[in-house]
């Protein structure tokens, strides 16, 4: 049990898709708007840790066009979050984004986050401590999970919500949630080459 809690320490705290935009939005919205959008992330995190535990995303993820059509719609809409979160406040692009993202975009992120598949599949189909209660254990890795999980994330959100409250110049928020997004992006094509 304790190889697991420290295994969901490290696997969260790393930077994901999740982490970066739950911070880019806190930066370039407020922590107030950020809940939301933290509220759907926590949601989708749980329906896709059920979809990895039930079995059902490996089926979805052995058919090869699938696969290709899922991982186009997840960059696509990781590039999408990055240019909402650079746009903000900005008077650059087609439309600046002036409203912040909410509940529905933390949902579907978690749908088309990498990340979320591989931490899910790391968590539940290792760090057996529980073989002859396979629903408890279950039940149990979630509740550490999200003990966790829901910590860290508010801790992501206040950080970015810091940098928003600081009265920076708008060229300097600007930088910074160009910067938030750019990591973003990183942090997806690390994902894609990773994938390959």
């Amino acid at each position: 049990m304790i190889e697991f809690v420290i295994a969901v320490f490290f696997l969260l705290i790393t930077p994901g898709p999740g982490v970066l935009t739950t911070a880019g939005i806190g930066a370039a919205y407020g922590f107030n708007a950020g809940l939301r959008f933290l509220v759907g992330l926590c949601l989708g995190g749980f329906i896709t840790m059920m979809l990895v535990v039930s079995g059902l995303a490996a089926i979805v993820l052995t058919v090869p066009s699938l696969r290709f059509v899922l991982l186009l719609a997840s960059v696509s809409y990781l590039v999408y979050l990055a240019w909402r979160i650079a746009s903000a406040g900005a008077q650059i692009g087609f439309m600046p984004a002036t409203t912040p993202l909410g509940f529905t975009n933390g949902l579907m992120l978690q749908f088309i986050n990498p990340k979320a598949y591989v931490v899910a599949t790391t968590l539940f189909s290792g760090f057996n401590f529980m073989p002859a209660a396979p629903a408890w254990e279950v039940a149990i890795k979630l509740l550490v999970f999200n003990a966790i999980w829901i910590p860290v994330h508010l801790v992501w959100l206040a950080a970015g919500a810091r940098v928003r409250q600081m009265n920076l110049s708008a060229g300097t928020q600007r930088i910074i949630n160009i910067c938030m997004a750019v990591s973003l992006l990183v942090v997806v094509f690390a994902a894609l080459i990773a994938s390959r």
